[in-house]
């Protein structure tokens, strides 16, 4: 049981990572005038971080979690 807690906690404070991850990259390209969707869509889609500005250290912020744990948490938010 309470090896069930602590994974399903990991879950949720992973999850919280991944929305603050994109949160500030969004902010960061829309100050830098870019359109958000389509550069995070060509970063998920190629892998290559040019498509995510230094601006605020966005580049590496958006490092920081994998690609796929990105689409998922945009899935789980689109499909609820």
């Amino acid at each position: 049981m309470d090896e069930t807690k602590l994974i399903q906690k990991v879950e949720v404070d992973r999850k919280q990572l991944v929305r603050e991850v994109l949160e500030q990259v969004t902010v960061a390209l829309r100050e830098k005038g870019y359109n958000p969707s389509f550069h995070i869509a060509g970063y998920l889609l190629s892998g290559d971080p040019a498509y995510i500005t230094y601006h605020k250290q966005a580049r590496n912020t958006i490092r920081r979690v994998e690609r796929d744990e990105i689409l998922e948490e945009l899935l789980d938010s689109y499909l609820k």
